[in-house]
């Protein structure tokens, strides 16, 4: 039989280590992919992971009940995710992040298939390109995008992960394709000046 949030919350708030090793077991994956669509390497998601949910066991007495298990998770991930990029972004270690799709595939997309090298480039140039594009949002709107374009949420998740109203989330994400929109129009027209 399958533990309820409410249950799993209530065992976690006695220190039950069983407990505790249900909900890695049922949010790990989760855990992990919300990560590395903020970090893109998968080591480091794989560790901010690890962190998320030591502060989900140090931190449960603290979980209100009115809220949905899940949405606080993915909260702290974000949040973990997002600390340690300013970390790296203060130490000029921009060097560790890598391109926005992964060659590993771990993100979910299809690798692709061809032999030709020149289109390889090209593909892998393109995500390049998208990835500093997203990266050049705002935090907000660079949250928004990747939690429903490459985690796959619905705008009333996002709504609730990120604790504002749907409106918002629906504003977030047009603000979020026009300026990626607008980023990426600027960065092709300059090549075309070369």
């Amino acid at each position: 039989m399958e533990l309820s949030e409410e249950r799993i919350v209530a065992r976690l708030k006695t220190d039950d280590r069983e407990a505790f090793r249900i909900l890695v077991e049922r949010y790990q994956d989760r855990v992990i992919n919300t990560c590395y669509g903020f970090l893109h390497n998968r080591q480091d998601a794989e560790d901010t992971a690890q962190e998320v949910f030591l502060e989900i066991f140090r931190s449960i007495g603290s979980f209100r009940e009115s809220a949905r298990l899940g949405t606080w998770i993915y909260r702290i991930a974000i949040a973990k995710s997002l600390d340690l990029l300013r970390k790296m972004k203060r130490k000029k270690r921009l060097a560790v992040l890598v391109r926005f799709f992964s060659d590993e595939n771990s993100a979910g997309e299809e690798p692709v298939e061809t032999t030709n090298p020149h289109r390889l480039l090209e593909e892998k140039e393109r995500a390049q390109i998208l990835k500093a594009g997203v990266d050049s949002l705002v935090e907000n709107q660079r949250i928004a995008l990747i939690l429903h374009r490459y985690q796959g949420f619905q705008y009333n998740e996002i709504a609730e992960i990120m604790g504002i109203s749907l409106g918002a989330v629906e504003s977030l994400l047009h603000r979020a394709k026009k300026n990626l929109q607008k980023n990426l129009y600027k960065y092709f027209e300059r090549q075309q000046d070369f």
